[in-house]
């Protein structure tokens, strides 16, 4: 028997993986009606940072790709299973998606290029005994201990010229001063992955990018069930009741309409985005570079607001006022024909879609590229070819192109990648085929990494609270890892099932690190 909600709404701000998958958990496990959900965007498109947009005449973009990974997307998968594909009668999501990459195998052969164009060996991870020592004492120190820490703070300078680094660091977008409380969560939670980071075998590919594999079908799926979703809507703040309690009575929001206030109700919930990657996120073109606009990241500025008007909503600042180490710039290139890609097919000694990244490891930038199976794109025109890179160094001078990547158009960007694969002799001829190359620049793309201490972050439902969640990668989930599918999926289930007295079991985080075989995989690679 149905519960009789009465005229309960539910407000979800943002419209990212996170609220998409809360507003599935209400319609799915609540039966909760889809027109008493209401999902509140500011962009003009959901999906938040999980992106996949463009046409064949202006070219394409993916600000990034989001790696999957079937043994710790726990709650994803099972949710997953539930969505439908909109591409395959009687499969869901799930079954689509690993269907997918049980054809098409990760095991790179190219995944560190030295300067001289020479893929390097890398079955050794280059540690010494030094490098072992601390990362087995990380391992064993506790959380509490490792408040405002950085990465570098903890290994020595050996540590970060080993093989190891390079390819942890650019699979997972870490960075010399990113948090050592969130790499000890990651050798953790990716224990089983430590022995195989060389050919990125754990990798999970989506069939296209992750807005056409992800976001389409889970918006399908909620729009059958009448969910209501406000595109162009900027939430800027949120009034409590005057108590002790945290209980939002009010949502204040911008729109192409105007200013407006959505009243609570005594019964109505609020779902909140408290943070979001993307924020600020621009796009430049073939001849221009994307500009760096850091000012007033929409989610962050929400979460400034309420946090200092309630204790337990933990504090932004350290996410959101460092750009300067928070931003990495990604490129994504459309082609005609395919002639680059069995280039770099025959160079890599992988086909689009088996390698992962390569990485450039003397690129002043970092850079890195990923050829997906073609095509990446459901919109991608007959014979059109695209793949995307990324550079973690956007302030450093190219090594070809001497200027900084954040002040490089997307030809630039293509110029100085063509010269690390040592294609200069084919530069002009490979330049007749580009449609386009969009840089993208994301100033708080990595924020999630950034040094903390342990309540900076606030829990999904926090102490007091009678009607009001966050989810996000910027709450506070115990043993799980930010940057991911999983923490926006596994946030947005614990959210919905708290609020809504919901007595059903969240899928745990699994404990890959206390299997045996798995440790002593690990080890056994630590000495290579």
């Amino acid at each position: 028997m149905k519960k009789d909600y009465g005229s309960k709404q539910v407000y979800f701000i943002g419209g990212g993986l996170a609220s998409l998958a809360g507003a599935a958990y209400l319609v799915r496990d609540c039966d909760f009606k889809g027109e008493n959900i209401h999902v509140l965007e500011s962009m003009h498109i959901l999906g938040g940072s999980n992106d996949g947009i463009g046409t064949p005449k202006e070219g394409f973009i993916c600000r990034g790709g989001r790696m999957l990974n079937e043994e710790t997307y726990e709650n994803f998968w099972e949710l997953f299973s539930s969505i439908p594909s909109i591409e395959h009668e009687a499969m869901s999501v799930t079954d689509e998606i690993l269907a997918f990459d049980h054809a098409h195998p990760t095991h790179s052969n190219a995944r560190l290029i030295n300067k001289a164009g020479e893929v390097l060996d890398v079955m050794s991870m280059g540690f010494d005994n030094a490098d072992r020592m601390a990362m087995g004492k990380l391992l064993i120190t506790p959380e509490e201990k490792l408040d405002y820490l950085k990465i570098s703070d903890w290994f020595g300078p050996h540590f970060f010229d080993t093989n190891f680094w390079y390819m942890w660091q650019t699979t997972f977008a870490f960075q010399k001063w990113s948090s050592l409380f969130e790499f000890r969560r990651y050798m953790f939670r990716m224990m089983f992955e430590f022995s195989r980071i060389q050919t990125l075998e754990g990798v999970t590919r989506t069939p296209y990018n992750q807005y056409d594999s992800v976001i389409l079908p889970l918006k399908a799926y909620l729009e059958d069930h009448g969910v209501d979703f406000t595109i162009k809507c900027t939430v800027t703040d949120l009034d409590f009741e005057e108590s002790d309690d945290i209980t939002v009575t009010a949502i204040h929001y911008k729109s192409e309409k105007g200013d407006g206030i959505i009243q609570l109700h005594e019964e109505d919930l609020c779902i909140v985005t408290n943070g979001c990657m993307t924020d600020c996120a621009t796009l430049g073109d073939l001849n221009t570079p994307a500009p760096f606009k850091p000012e007033h990241p929409v989610s962050g500025d929400l979460w400034a607001n309420i946090a200092r008007k309630k204790e337990g909503l933990g504090n932004p600042k350290p996410f959101f006022e460092n750009t300067k180490e928070t931003n990495w710039e990604s490129f994504t290139v459309t082609m005609k024909g395919n002639k680059l890609l069995k280039k770099i097919e025959k160079y890599s000694r992988n086909v689009p879609g088996s390698g992962a990244l390569m990485t450039f490891k003397d690129s002043s930038w970092l850079m890195s590229i990923v050829v997906a199976v073609q095509p990446h794109f459901k919109a991608q025109g007959a014979g059109e070819t695209i793949f995307w890179g990324y550079g973690l160094y956007t302030d450093n001078i190219g090594d070809y192109v001497k200027k900084p990547m954040c002040d490089c158009t997307g030809k630039e960007m293509l110029i100085e990648l063509l010269h690390h694969l040592h294609f200069e002799e084919d530069i002009d001829e490979i330049m007749k085929d580009v449609i386009n190359v969009i840089p993208c620049m994301m100033p708080y793309i990595d924020a999630q990494f950034q040094p903390r201490a342990m309540k900076d972050r606030p829990k999904v439902v926090p102490e007091g609270s009678t009607n009001f969640a966050m989810i996000s990668q910027f709450v506070e989930i115990p043993e799980d890892m930010v940057f991911t599918e999983e923490y926006s999926v596994r946030a947005a289930r614990t959210a919905v099932y708290t609020l809504m007295g919901l007595d059903k079991k969240i899928c745990p985080v699994t404990p890959h690190h206390y299997d045996i075989r798995t440790l002593l995989s690990a080890l056994n690679t630590s000495f290579r």
